[in-house]
């Protein structure tokens, strides 16, 4: 019964504090007031807006005002973000960290990340989104390039030659 409790309080106090509904589904939730922490294991769910993310583990820190500072997402990390810009992003990464302060995503090992409206790829160890000002920006690790793909226009359209 007092899991239950916890599992309803938890997301009404992230709404409380954003304003916007946070909504986290998992197999299994525990807190810890006195610290700050919010750890969700088994096939977690976040969303809040348009944004999703799934993975194995996601811990949720707070500060004391009880206001979310960070979210650590753990573990086949699996994405969806729209940024202020109405840039549309989903991917996926082995570890991310999302700061609510700054609204910026950093996404760690084995990164994928595709931005949907014009098909821009980038494949790292580390890649960071700021959803307000659209920036993004990408590292490698272990000698390993970054690899950026483009979807690019051609200005004039081909002619066809004539048939001989």
């Amino acid at each position: 019964m007092m899991i239950r409790n916890l599992l309803f309080l938890a997301p009404l106090l992230f709404t409380l504090t954003w304003g916007e509904e946070l909504k986290v589904i998992s197999d299994n939730f525990k807190g810890d007031q006195l610290k700050g922490m919010s750890v969700f294991t088994g096939n977690v769910k976040v969303t809040k807006g348009l944004d999703e993310l799934n993975a194995t583990k996601v811990t949720i820190y707070t500060d004391q005002d009880k206001k979310p500072v960070k979210y650590f997402a753990e573990g086949d990390v699996s994405f969806y973000i729209v940024t202020e810009l109405k840039e549309r992003y989903k991917g996926k990464s082995q570890t991310a960290i999302y700061f609510p302060e700054t609204s910026e995503y950093h996404f760690y090992k084995k990164v994928d990340l595709i931005r949907l409206d014009d098909f821009r790829r980038v494949k790292g160890d580390k890649v960071i989104v700021n959803t307000i000002s659209g920036q993004a920006a990408a590292e490698s690790a272990n000698n390993e390039p970054v690899i950026m793909t483009f979807t690019v226009q051609d200005k004039k359209p081909k002619t066809k030659s004539p048939a001989k």
